[in-house]
């Protein structure tokens, strides 16, 4: 071995070493300076500004038992790992919370005092598929008040931040807000009735949700006046609302009370009997405001619903455009309510119409494409190819939700409605009182909140409950249920709450996959729709010469006629095979796009290192010929 090589050698030795040398010196004075730096899309490892508001305004420790089987050998890793992660989370409450959020880790191993106290926190044990026992939740304890979170899963893992915040946000505060429901709907669930061979149904989940942060109180829907205490109220699916009960929601609003309608024109978890079915069918419900809605200046177009072909649900024979599969496109990024919702599942819904009335301003939380159109209500529940036959887009969103602001107006200026009765001279002096204390208009500007949907919040729709070790575990199917809670949030609980829930994460559709479905499928649209209608006009032609040849048995087609009896058997049968070929394109197109952008997606990272890889070598071995 010569000098140089040895020299070589050496350097490059020494080299290593101080280059481990300065990574460790770094990595000591970094930890030291306690430097976090979040580059995860979305700041997973990073607490929300809301959870960092609640947890500054404590006035005493909160303290989080969290209790994991660490010992647990049947325990499967995926759990494992995230069982890790709730760790790592909790450290992140406990640096915000400055001394005012304390973990404590407890292993309740069998017959431990650890398992003892789970039992008393409400942290009941859960079996793995080889009937072990473990535990894997935490407990929130801030005085004399406790919530506890009996099963994490990561299932929910995107909603456990919001979990753990309104766990500490729910024990630390003394007086929950009072929440009105009004529904025609079971929404508070029913009890068992003998009689009408009914069982029982548990409350929606909306509600069971609602409970753990407020005081969830009914309201009769014939109600002639809004309870006082009630500062929000709820209202789902009004059907065949009165008069009257309008009038009390007229002065709840107009006395500073805030308001949350969600109404439909085709509500399909609510089938009613078809009084025009003479053979007792059903058919969807229907709920509106009347007066309320033309005294604001708006509409609903009670008999269509919309559809949307860049948001429709499934694809190819079973697009269903009627079943809006709404993205973060569609919704409000600037309104906390909408924020970073997720995707929300609008099935069926209808669109708000006209513009709001003198004094009030309108903001749409979500709305449609313009790539949409309403349809009758016939054609509802069809998909594919019946779905789109004639689909002409009105270029322009529908609106779906809005919220109203600004001073409101009665809609009853002539007084509060009165049952019939027959007209009398003389009228009760405590009636006219009565009728002089009305308000006629809100004294401060308020906000009423507009949905066109109902069976969104339905759990149907919204969630999916599932067993997860004996335990029930309610995990959500889209965004659904957390829009409906963040416009309570927003109006009745912890603001921070809300502006902490919205940070919510679901599914991440490929929107630009979407667009250019619709837009491919709208393009061929016009040739299945030209073809469609060549293969009627051929049918229609041939079943008229079979008819005339039928009519005179004695005579005998012409050659001429058999040839054009032939040609139009041809056609339509070329007809039907190219129909076939463009559905079948179609179908291709959309797979290729979602495979190559899948592809470049996934492939294009690694592909761009490799390529700095060998632009880096090739200038390396540059610099050394040099």
């Amino acid at each position: 071995m010569n000098k140089k090589h040895l020299a070589t050698m050496l350097y490059s030795t020494g080299g290593l070493v101080a280059l481990i040398v300065v990574l460790i010196a770094v990595n000591f004075i970094i930890s030291a300076l306690n430097l976090r730096v979040d580059l995860t899309q979305g700041s997973v490892y990073t607490l929300s500004p809301g959870t960092r508001a609640i947890l500054s305004k404590l006035e005493a420790p909160v303290k989080i038992r969290y209790y994991y089987s660490q010992g647990g050998s049947a325990l499967p890793v995926g759990l494992k790992t995230f069982a890790k992660r709730v760790e790592d989370l909790l450290g992140e409450f406990k640096r915000a919370g400055g001394g005012k959020v304390v973990i404590e880790k407890l292993n309740p191993e069998p017959d431990s005092d650890a398992e003892d106290s789970a039992t008393l926190d409400g942290i009941d044990g859960q079996l793995t598929n080889t009937q072990e026992k473990f535990y894997l939740g935490l407990a929130v304890s801030f005085l004399d008040q406790k919530a506890a979170l009996p099963v994490l899963a990561p299932d929910r893992e995107q909603l456990l931040e919001y979990d753990i915040t309104r766990a500490i946000s729910r024990v630390a505060s003394t007086i929950k807000p009072v929440v009105g429901v009004m529904s025609a709907l079971p929404v508070m669930g029913q009890p068992l009735n003998p009689m009408r061979k009914q069982q029982p149904t548990p409350p929606w989940t909306l509600i069971t949700e609602l409970e753990n942060v407020f005081t969830v109180k009914k309201v009769a829907l014939n109600v002639e006046k809004i309870p006082d205490d009630i500062k929000v109220l709820l209202v789902i699916h009004p059907r065949e609302i009165s008069e009257a009960t309008e009038f009390a929601l007229d002065q709840f609003v107009l006395r500073g009370g805030k308001m949350i309608a969600f109404l439909d024109s085709f509500a399909y978890f609510d089938q009613q009997p078809d009084m025009q079915n003479p053979l007792g069918g059903t058919a969807a419900g229907q709920s509106t405001f009347y007066r309320l809605l033309k005294q604001w200046g708006l509409g609903m177009e009670m008999g269509k619903v919309v559809a949307d072909l860049t948001y429709a649900s499934g694809a190819g024979p079973r697009i269903l455009p009627t079943l809006l599969t709404l993205p973060q496109d569609a919704l409000n990024k600037d309104d906390v309510a909408t924020s970073q919702t997720g995707t929300l599942l609008v099935p069926f819904g209808s669109v708000f119409t006209g513009k709001p009335a003198a004094g009030l301003t309108q903001t749409v939380l979500a709305q449609t494409s313009p790539n949409a159109m309403l349809v009758d209500l016939i054609i509802a529940t069809l998909s594919g190819e019946p779905s789109t036959r004639g689909f002409q887009p009105s270029g322009s969103p529908y609106p779906l939700a809005i919220r109203l602001n600004g001073k409101f107006k009665t809609a009853f200026p002539e007084g509060k409605p009165k049952p019939y009765a027959p007209p009398t001279k003389d009228k009760p002096k405590a009636e006219e009182a009565k009728a002089e204390a009305m308000l006629k208009e809100s004294a401060q500007d308020n906000s009423v909140v507009l949905v066109s949907d109902v069976d969104m919040l339905t759990d149907n729709a919204a969630v999916e409950v599932q067993e997860v070790f004996g335990q029930r575990l309610v995990v959500p199917r889209n965004g659904n249920l957390n829009f409906a809670q963040s416009l309570v949030e927003q109006v009745a609980g912890d603001f921070d709450l809300s502006g902490l829930r919205s940070r919510a994460a679901f599914t991440r559709p490929l929107t630009v996959i979407q667009k250019m479905e619709a837009r491919a499928q709208q393009s061929y649209l016009g040739k299945i729709k030209e073809l469609e209608d060549s293969l009627i006009q051929t049918q229609e032609k041939l079943a008229a010469l079979q008819k005339q040849r039928g009519t005179t048995q004695s005579t005998i087609l012409t050659p001429e006629q058999q040839t054009e009896v032939d040609n139009f058997r041809k056609k339509a049968t070329e007809a039907k095979r190219d129909l076939k070929e463009l559905r079948k394109n179609l179908r291709v197109e959309s797979e290729t796009l979602q495979f190559w952008t899948k592809l470049v997606n996934i492939g294009a990272v690694p592909l761009l290192v490799v390529i700095l890889g060998m632009l880096l070598a090739t200038a390396r071995r540059r610099r050394s010929a040099r």
